[in-house]
């Protein structure tokens, strides 16, 4: 490796640095006016903005105590339960840690905040800008920083190095198109993953491909994933009665699920639904989007349908669903529980290139899944189910229409795909145990 590619602190920063930080500088001399005049106009309030340049609230900070000082980092709702696994075994393994939280959504935020107890405190990622960062990190002070999936912040890993840190890519994943896009500038990204001791990849491929992109094959693991673990822990913590209370559903009725939900999808859904009704007249549809504030939209479109027995998530605790067939959610935060309801399971994000959703959530509840052809994300949870019929692609329209009507027909088929796929999903277990073995080697040196 060329010297002016490798990182030295010793002799400043390399040249293909200071590019990275003249092209980021330009950005924000956009993004950041943007970025408050959004704010101002929503009337919300600054936190994420002004953590974003580094500027952490004093109440934060006191809640910060403890030893070792653990910086785990999740951009959004996905990456923070991907890791929650991890964090559930570092502070099992370390009850007197600091283990701090950060994201870079709101979304993932409050995912953060409501369903990571074992944080001891919860902020917004700082915006890669060096004296943001530098700020940030002095006064966190971290030991370790851990890094899920693929977050590559340059300055941000060049700056906790820097100040001591050790630092961890934990449930790394490379897909395809993000390796082609990375490819055609490995120069550059040989000296950011320079910056790790540790690279956690969750399977084989994912570690060639870091390797390929410059990573130190010294310092790469293949641990599996921990989404494996999270779906499985979620599934034997709840209860499913609590949603068949609130939603009115008893052991016979018939349940189409369909979610995270995209823009193009919620039409086609709609038409297979109405073609089942034909059929099977008293299933019911759970409709779940991922994004909840299209809510409105969705609705309008069960109109333009024709569609009347229409409720909304929200009414239901005051007004019950009221004989209503079509459940649409506009609230956050409660598709894991309600895929243990599911006689047939849609998740979306995959008839439109978004690259999939999470399968191994109603995998985890006994559940066949269909998905549609882009799974880019889960590929390696689309692999394991499809290899025990558990996972089921489809195509197109037709296809997706076939398969709820066949699965609705045959009980015992339906039920055989999904304990298939539970089981393997439950033998896949141990990546976040694996990965904690690795922070604790770094925490000890």
């Amino acid at each position: 490796m060329s010297p002016d590619i490798r990182v030295d602190s010793e002799k400043g920063t390399p040249r293909v640095y200071a590019l990275y930080n003249l092209l980021l500088w330009s950005i924000s001399l956009t993004v950041l006016p943007w970025m408050m005049i959004k704010r101002m106009i929503a009337g919300a309030r600054g936190e994420v903005f002004w953590q974003k340049l580094g500027m952490i609230s004093p109440h934060i900070l006191e809640t910060m105590t403890g030893k070792p000082r653990i910086w785990v980092h999740g951009v959004s709702a996905g990456e923070v339960s991907a890791i929650h696994p991890l964090i559930r075994e570092l502070r099992t393994q370390y009850p007197g840690a600091c283990i701090v939280l950060s994201t870079g959504t709101e979304s993932g935020q409050k995912v953060a905040r409501e369903r990571v107890p074992e944080a001891s405190a919860y902020f917004y990622f700082p915006l890669d800008i060096p004296w943001i960062v530098r700020r940030v990190v002095r006064r966190l002070q971290p030991d370790l920083c851990i890094v899920a999936e693929t977050e590559l912040w340059p300055n941000f890993l060049r700056i906790v190095k820097k100040e001591g840190a050790k630092t961890m890519l934990a449930n790394g994943r490379i897909s395809e198109r993000s390796f082609k896009r990375y490819g055609k500038t490995r120069f550059f990204w040989m000296g950011v993953l320079d910056h790790f001791d540790v690279l956690s990849m969750i399977r084989v491929q994912d570690g060639e491909r870091i390797i390929a992109m410059g990573a130190n094959p010294v310092n790469v693991y293949v641990n599996g994933n921990c989404k494996f673990d999270q779906a499985v822990f979620s599934a034997e913590a709840i209860h499913p009665e609590e949603m068949k209370k609130i939603l009115e559903v008893g052991e016979d009725d018939q349940v189409l699920i369909a979610g995270s939900t995209h823009e193009g999808e919620e039409e086609i859904l709609l038409r297979v639904y109405l073609r089942i009704r034909e059929k099977h007249p008293d299933v019911l549809l759970f409709l779940v989007p991922r994004h909840v504030e299209r809510a409105d939209r969705v609705e309008k479109l069960c109109e333009k349908y024709g569609v009347k027995d229409v409720v909304r998530r929200s009414e239901i605790d005051s007004q019950g669903r009221r004989g209503a067939r079509i459940v649409l959610w506009d609230i956050f935060g409660e598709l894991f529980k309600l895929y243990s309801l599911g006689t047939v399971v849609f998740c979306g994000g995959s008839f439109i290139p978004r690259r999939g959703q999470n399968i191994l959530e109603p995998a985890a509840w006994g559940k066949a899944v269909l998905y549609g052809p882009s799974m880019e994300d889960f590929a390696d949870a689309q692999q394991l189910l499809e290899s025990v019929g558990a996972g089921i692609g489809v195509g197109n329209e037709s296809e997706l229409f076939h398969w709820c009507l066949h699965l609705l027909d045959h009980p015992q088929e339906r039920r055989s795909r999904g304990e298939a796929g539970k089981e393997i999903v439950f033998a896949q277990r141990g990546a976040a145990r694996r990965n904690l073995e690795l922070a604790r080697r770094l925490l000890s040196r």
